[in-house]
């Protein structure tokens, strides 16, 4: 008895082998009709990802390297110190002018203490004929006759002497404002030997290593803010009038051809005068790509007529490999599959369709995973 069933589920089995899989036909609601839309003509351009923002930090002064913050695709803070280079000998110089501050002040009170001395005991009115009777004798008839003929002017010999305190006094004080000027010159340049994450980014690309010897002008890094990107495109200047700032189309992304929503963000206002084109930002939605990739962005072109094309449901679309291809109802009534060449997403979970297929014909709306049968 148990060798009969194991017999015949041989035969059963080879059976099914010779007519094949079993597959479900569709039935009238799994067929949808394709029609034709009728819609502005677009053209693809390719555009690069850039940062929304991108910086390039140079040195400021000649030096060497002392501190790099990290490597390429680190993410820092505003404000965090990125590079460093030596500023021994800013600091020595810096010192020097300090030392300078203080011998300015110093003259600077000693030019007043002077000044309030001539003020109040002038050096005109000293007696240089000692004491007693003569120096008696000079102030009562030496110095009132010298004043009498003309030979002295003490008031004349006074004011000269406040003016030269004075004078001195405004020497100091610009002695102390030129040290003071030497320092904040000597605090700026210590200021340019660290260079400072401008906002919040990401270190892109290190043009140096610690220990290396920079001069001005020699590009340090370069420092983006990722969090959002945006496409640059070239897009001829008889396209530039149908573009509008803040205007939505369709980009594609290089990666998985994936279509997204992509924003009008910024037109430059000259055109290139070589090529002719006009440099056009465009916004995109946050985590879908990276700085560097290549993405295709739809632009309408209202200056050529309009076309029409087939229109199926996105859901009807299979790939095989990286083909596209749906399942047509033949002639037989049976499905068969048939590449075909996608063209753009107009809304509603509908596309439009390059080649492959034409207006009339049945397609499958929702096939199954395995090919054209119907999804159940």
């Amino acid at each position: 008895m148990r060798r009969k069933n194991l017999w015949f589920a041989v035969a059963c089995a080879a059976l099914l082998g010779t007519q094949g899989p079993l597959v479900a036909q569709p039935g009238a609601n799994d067929w949808v009709t394709v029609e034709r839309t009728r819609g502005t003509a677009t053209v693809s351009l390719g555009g690069t990802v850039v940062p929304y923002k991108e910086v390039t930090l140079a040195a400021q002064l000649p030096g060497r390297v002392k501190q790099l913050a990290g490597i390429e695709g680190d993410s820092f803070a505003e404000g965090t110190l990125l590079v460093s280079i030596d500023e021994s000998e800013l600091l020595a110089q810096r010192n020097s002018a300090y030392a300078q501050l203080a011998n300015a002040q110093a003259d600077l009170r000693n030019a007043g203490v002077q000044y309030q001395r001539e003020l109040y005991a002038p050096q005109s009115r000293q007696s240089m004929g000692g004491m007693g009777i003569p120096n008696m004798f000079d102030q009562m008839f030496t110095r009132p006759m010298e004043d009498m003929i003309g030979s002295r002017d003490r008031g004349a010999e006074r004011g000269a002497d406040l003016y030269g305190a004075g004078t001195r006094i405004q020497q100091a004080q610009n002695a102390i404002l030129q040290a003071q000027s030497q320092i904040q010159a000597i605090d700026a340049k210590l200021r340019d030997a660290k260079s400072v994450a401008p906002f919040d980014g990401v270190i892109m690309k290190k043009y140096v290593e610690v220990g290396d010897t920079v001069q001005p002008g020699q590009p340090l890094l370069d420092y983006a803010d990722v969090e959002y990107l945006q496409v640059l495109v070239d897009v001829p200047s008889r396209l530039r009038p149908g573009l509008q700032e803040g205007m939505m189309l369709q980009g594609e992304l290089d990666v998985g051809s994936q279509v997204v929503p992509v924003r009008v963000a910024q037109i430059f206002p000259m055109a290139d005068a070589q090529r002719h084109t006009v440099s056009i930002k465009f916004d995109l939605p946050q985590g879908v790509s990276a700085p560097g990739e290549y993405v295709k962005v739809r632009v309408p072109d209202f200056n050529s007529p309009a076309r029409e094309a087939p229109v199926i449901p996105m859901t009807a679309v299979r790939y095989s490999g990286s083909l596209p291809g749906v399942c047509v109802q033949g002639q037989d009534g049976r499905p068969e599959l048939r590449l075909i060449r996608v063209g753009e997403q107009v809304g509603n979970g509908m596309m439009t369709v390059l080649s492959g297929i034409q207006a009339g014909d049945r397609v499958l709306r929702n096939p199954g995973p395995g090919g054209c049968s119907p999804s159940r």
